[in-house]
């Protein structure tokens, strides 16, 4: 798995037994699970007794962190070999890697559920409309006589309607066209395959 920088620290963090003692691990494990399953935002969801003693900062991001890395390994189905050498990488000892993957195992399927539900399909343009118009001066310059598109994009996604409105010059509404036609034949050449 490929983690950023950040998260990388952030787990450090998490496996360092001199920042998170024996009681304070499991409970920010099983926080940032609880944290990710819960279907409101709770703002105290870090305010457990074992973890007040902790830096702030470093109790969140090691809460970022924590979360991130549940988040990639149920995203790419990751089984205990690959969660265990992730975090051996992160200098995690067995012990905290095995309440991990407890807690991981534990939540997994709903983690699944969950990510199944956000979706993974971009949502589809029904229809587009546009119109030309001139920028004929701005505060700065008194001409400018500048055409610009103003370009609607009518989407759907999952039942619901939504507009994607952008302005773009002629080169930029050509440079759109070309790709958009590059896109079609790469389609149009894969489904002849």
């Amino acid at each position: 798995m490929e983690l950023s920088e950040s998260v990388q620290r952030g787990l450090q963090s998490l496996a360092d037994p001199s920042v998170y003692n024996q009681s304070s691990y499991p409970v920010l494990v099983d926080v940032s699970f609880r944290s990710l399953l819960s279907s409101h935002a709770d703002p105290g969801v870090l305010d457990q007794p074992e973890l007040k003693q902790l830096d702030q900062i470093v109790l969140k991001q090691s809460h970022t962190a924590a979360t991130t890395f549940i988040l990639e390994a149920v995203k790419q189905s990751a089984d205990k070999s690959t969660i265990s050498s992730c975090l051996e990488e992160l200098s995690f000892s067995a012990e905290r890697i095995d309440i991990f993957y407890n807690a991981h195992q534990k939540n997994k399927k709903e983690l699944e559920r969950l990510l199944a539900s956000i979706g993974r399909c971009p949502p589809h343009v029904n229809d587009a409309s546009w119109r030309l118009q001139y920028h004929v001066k701005n505060s700065q310059v008194d001409k400018i006589n500048e055409p610009f598109y103003c370009i609607s994009l009518n989407t759907e996604n999952e039942g619901s309607s939504e507009d994607v409105n952008f302005t773009c010059t002629v080169e930029q509404l050509q440079d759109l066209v070309g790709k958009l036609k590059d896109a079609a034949k790469s389609v149009e050449k894969a489904s002849q395959m």
